[in-house]
């Protein structure tokens, strides 16, 4: 076979492609614009990292000390901002029903006596479950706030069997716990949620813009190439998904502070893998759709699902079989969990191998698929 022909088809599909997608205003704004508008505006509501000040009430019937010590502990807590210090329940109970408050904490009003007598005490804390943060926020500081005045409780409760202040701290806490994070210091939800968002945010906008540039080859009559040209165009799309994935890796990770730089060479060789292996599948896509609008109408609602197949925000243990089967088709699946291996967790290239072998298993077969469907048969003799 002669290689120049070959070669001088690739650098002409290269240079066709780039220009196309150049001079292509939609598919321009999907595959450079847009990822760069979602780098700097989808972080930004999760800035604040982690809840706090979360408008709550206290609902004091018990009138007492330790009630009153409760309130003023929920108050100084920083997750939480006491608006509403009342003794009537149905009162805090619209106040949530209105928005005013995402919940409330119930004191009894035999709080101090059944603590006095030795009795289980319950306080009971009632969120807005529509807001799961919120909800946590809630629940989380009461309980830090009962917790605290709990201690404190048991703790004068030793001292008057007469253990000094020392013996009864320890006592009370024989083994003490400290919780480091290791892979999310801000324990934010940004840093969780971002670093993994950010590979399937350059998937579906890879996606999109090569298949809406197939549709238009399609519509055009220019779809069917040789196997060569078929290179240049995937090795052309792939040069834009490298820019805007280093983009994300090595600007919006630095500017929005989050977790990054474990394995940096790691994370270009899976760029290396992930790039080509969205290309591929968008270029498949296109074929199949033979319609530009009809691409981006359909894949435009396809992230949600990819990013819960993905693993990284719900269990891989809780999906139906055959969807634990089916997620490892789209590339977000291999590409997110090799990506927090590498880029947060610094794991060794050895460790994700297996993902990097399964997006060059969407590569190939998806060329494969394009010699068959969309390479003249005349070029396929040629190159046999």
């Amino acid at each position: 076979m002669d290689l120049d022909p070959t070669r001088s088809r690739f650098a002409a599909a290269w240079r066709d492609t780039a220009l196309a997608v150049l001079r292509d205003k939609g598919v321009l704004l999907i595959m450079l614009l847009a990822p760069i508008i979602y780098g700097f505006f989808y972080p930004w509501p999760y800035g604040t990292q982690a809840v706090t000040r979360v408008p709550v009430a206290v609902v004091d019937e018990d009138h007492s000390g330790l009630s009153r010590q409760i309130a003023r502990f929920a108050m100084a807590n920083p997750r939480l901002d006491v608006r509403l210090v009342t003794s009537d329940v149905h009162e805090a109970q619209q106040a949530l029903w209105r928005g005013e408050i995402e919940g409330y904490a119930l004191l009894p009003s035999d709080l101090k006596r059944n603590v006095i007598r030795g009795r289980s005490a319950v306080v009971t804390i009632e969120g807005n479950g529509a807001y799961a943060l919120l909800n946590k926020a809630v629940l989380y500081g009461f309980s830090e706030a009962v917790g605290t005045v709990s201690a404190g409780v048991e703790i004068r409760k030793l001292q008057a069997g007469g253990q000094g202040a020392v013996q009864a701290a320890r006592s009370r806490s024989p083994l003490n716990t400290q919780l480091v994070a290791l892979f999310n210091p801000t324990e934010g939800y940004g840093s969780y949620v971002v670093p993994a968002v950010a590979l399937l945010i350059l998937q579906q906008t890879l996606l999109m813009g090569a298949a809406m540039l197939a549709g238009t080859w399609a519509e055009a009559g220019r779809l069917r190439a040789g196997m060569g040209a078929w290179f240049g165009r995937l090795a052309a799309l792939s040069a834009f998904g490298f820019l805007s994935g280093l983009f994300y890796f090595g600007w919006v990770f630095f500017l929005q502070d989050y977790p990054r730089g474990g394995n940096p060479f790691g994370a270009l060789v899976l760029l290396f893998f992930y790039v080509p292996a969205i290309c591929t599948v968008g270029l498949l896509l296109g074929c199949w759709f033979r319609d530009r609008e009809r691409a981006l109408q359909v894949l435009l609602f396809t992230a949600l699902p990819m990013a819960f197949v993905s693993g990284f925000s719900w269990p891989v243990e809780a999906l139906p079989g055959p969807l634990q089967v089916l997620r490892w088709v789209f590339p977000s699946t291999a590409g997110i969990q090799a990506s927090l291996r590498l880029n947060q967790m610094g794991a060794p290239l050895h460790d994700v191998l297996p993902y990097l072998g399964v997006l060059l298993s969407l590569a190939v077969a998806g060329l494969m698929a394009l010699w068959v469907a969309a390479t003249p048969r005349r070029a396929v003799r040629e190159a046999a």
